[in-house]
């Protein structure tokens, strides 16, 4: 069921949605990469920004501007914060019931979002207005849990169910559900898929299954789920975040305070290690974007209090 709140925006470029072109500068460790960055615009910017009290963030989404949105497990709120000064608003106060976990912004403005109880939503990023609501699955026994921007939809993953949510980008059009086979085989009663991510030749989606920790090549013509040969790691448990640039994935493996960088293959069926990112700031970080050389996350915390006077933080490492 989809409910419109207003008449669907006219596409327009507030804040953008798209991540920014690839750097010339490769990620990596040494001299030179250290003065590059020391050379582009963001060097100055904080690379630590306090979240309000109680938020319980999980998701985060940078377009082509220097602004990242952050969502809250407490509410649904969505917090709004300039990169340039690590100050942020609340631009979607939330309700009663709502809950806001992954997000992607759209190059229109439009804000898609994940609603974990069987939700997605759209809001306008500049105003946090929402614009419309899809009842995806009922409320109970699915957790509706990241969202990417691919082609003419928005597809979320349900982390209690084999199915993916395609939503139309745009005015119109009918929710697409896509289940998941082949590889694919469901674990009761744990968070499956998580994040998604589309694949280097932008044909196909990459979904993490947070357990045991492994990556799938999904088909999006037939929901078809190959996995993806890891080599020079053995999972990638506690998968959450995906990121990718070129053929480079980042994932977020939250609970390990880790970030595993690998090297894709031409058709996304094996991934090899490259590298790892932690920091000791990490305090469970769920999910990431990307900004110039920089990955922003967010700390959600999950072995600490999750009380309203707990308090939150979104960090940057460099790429």
């Amino acid at each position: 069921m989809t409910q419109n709140h207003r008449p669907q925006p006219s596409r327009r470029a507030v804040l953008g949605g798209a991540t920014v072109a690839a750097l010339a500068v490769a990620a990596g460790t040494g001299a030179g990469t250290a003065s590059a960055a020391a050379a582009t615009p963001e060097a100055s910017w904080p690379t630590e920004f306090p979240l309000p009290d109680g938020f319980l963030p999980e998701g985060i989404t940078i377009g082509r501007k220097p602004y990242a949105y952050m969502g809250s497990r407490a509410n649904g709120a969505i917090l709004r914060t300039d990169l340039r000064t690590g100050e942020g608003e609340v631009i979607f106060a939330g309700g009663t019931g709502l809950v806001s976990v992954g997000l992607k912004l759209d190059d229109d403005g439009l804000l898609y979002v994940a609603g974990g109880t069987g939700i997605a939503r759209i809001h306008d990023s500049r105003t946090g207005e929402l614009v419309t609501t899809h009842q995806l699955t009922e409320a109970t026994g699915h957790f509706i849990n990241d969202v990417i921007l691919l082609g003419d939809r928005a597809w979320f993953t349900d982390s209690r169910d084999a199915v993916l949510h395609g939503v139309p980008r745009g005015r119109g059009g009918a929710v697409r559900a896509l289940p998941l086979t082949g590889d694919w085989v469901q674990t009761p009663d744990v968070n499956n898929a998580n994040g998604i991510v589309g694949t280097p030749d932008g044909r196909g989606l990459i979904v993490v299954k947070s357990s045991p920790g492994e990556l799938y090549n999904v088909n999006l013509k037939t929901g078809y789920a190959t996995r993806i040969t890891l080599v020079g790691a053995e999972t990638v448990v506690n998968g959450d975040g995906l990121v990718r640039i070129g053929r480079t994935l980042y994932v977020v493996q939250n609970r390990l305070n880790l970030v595993t960088v690998f090297d894709l293959d031409a058709k996304a069926t094996t991934a090899t290690l490259r590298r790892t990112i932690t920091d000791p700031r990490f305090d469970v970080p769920t999910t990431a974007a990307r900004f110039g050389n920089r990955l922003y996350l967010v700390n959600a915390r999950f072995t600490s209090p999750q009380l309203p006077d707990t308090t939150f933080n979104g960090v940057a490492v460099p790429l």
